[in-house]
């Protein structure tokens, strides 16, 4: 679901210097509500290219608006992979994505066509750029105690733990999501070394010609957008939306679900919340997540921000971008 008017205004590829076959990736990159799916769609006009969605839920069949997905008109003019590809019981993991994206993006540009990766899952982004670490596999014994930790000690217990021997990975980790600590203190107890290290250290195995632009706002706009985005989506039918996916057979325990919008949904649906500390809680979490965001990829320092206000059109913003790539 994009925010802001769809038009398209430009029907070719734009008249830029461009070699027969892409050579070089566009990532962009920012948070939530940040006006991602209508500046890459003018993007992907404009350069002759095919999106490659870097999100960790728009993967998910029957999650649209709870994802945000790219709405039925822009997924008609501009293909999109990795949207709508698996069911929600099924699962799909970042270093996945990064192995089954790779090999999509090989596939775009041998029909000559220009590979534009978009999202705000940073770990996502990392995977299929630079390449990550895939560790061991689950070690049924030392997972089952971590879990159990979980229950008896909480999450945010173990998140202290993971600060001591692995800050990175804590740094980026979420207390709501426990399943990455117990993954992050999982490979350091199996292997003593940190999992952000093991990352560092996969980084040199994949090396792409890549070109990262991320969409900057002032943080008092950004909150406006995400807050007016969480309204639209439950005025849209998001909690009908819940509803077909439970008649589906899909619960909040699957790791799908396991998202803004959809727990605190399915917690108003099971009577623990008000509606109105349901929005709440929305709204709250929503920006908590895209600070979140904003925390991992503000330390790439290869993303070239781009700034943006209310006055900007998505079309300009991304012919500002096309500009940069093929100079």
């Amino acid at each position: 679901m994009a925010s802001g008017n769809w038009q398209w205004g430009i029907g070719n590829v734009l008249d830029l210097p461009v070699s027969s076959r892409p050579v070089k990736v566009l990532v962009l990159v920012g948070p939530t509500a940040s006006g991602k799916t209508l500046v890459s769609a003018h993007l992907a006009a404009m350069l002759g290219g095919e999106v490659v969605s870097a999100d960790s839920r728009q993967v998910y069949r029957y999650l649209d608006l709870g994802t945000a997905k790219p709405p039925p008109a822009i997924l008609r003019k501009v293909r999109h992979h990795f949207i709508n590809e698996r069911d929600p019981d099924q699962e799909f993991s970042a270093g996945e994505f990064g192995i089954l994206g790779r090999k999509r993006m090989d596939e775009i540009s041998s029909r000559s066509k220009q590979p534009i990766v978009v999202g705000g899952s940073g770990l996502y982004v990392q995977s299929l750029i630079d390449g990550l670490f895939e560790g061991p596999g689950a070690n049924p014994e030392v997972r089952g105690r971590l879990e159990g930790r979980v229950a008896k000690e909480g999450a945010a217990a173990l998140l202290e733990e993971l600060r001591r021997v692995d800050p990175d990975s804590a740094a980026r980790a979420d207390a709501t999501k426990p399943r990455r600590i117990i993954r992050a203190l999982e490979v350091y107890e199996l292997t003593g070394k940190p999992l952000s290290k093991h990352h560092r250290e996969s980084a040199a195995s994949v090396s792409f010609d890549s070109s990262f632009f991320g969409l900057s706002w002032r943080r008092e706009e950004l909150y406006r957008r995400i807050e007016e985005r969480c309204d639209t989506m439950l005025s849209e039918g998001l909690l009908r939306e819940v509803e077909l996916l439970e008649a589906r057979g899909y619960g909040p325990s699957l790791n799908a679900l396991n998202s803004v919008g959809y727990a605190e949904a399915f917690a108003y649906r099971r009577g623990e919340v008000s509606f109105e500390e349901m929005v709440r809680l929305f709204k709250q979490n929503s920006r908590r997540y895209a600070k979140r965001q904003l925390t991992w990829f503000r330390r790439d320092r290869r993303i070239q921000w781009v700034a943006m206000d209310s006055e900007k059109k998505p079309k300009d913003v991304a012919l500002e971008i096309a500009r940069k790539f093929r100079n």
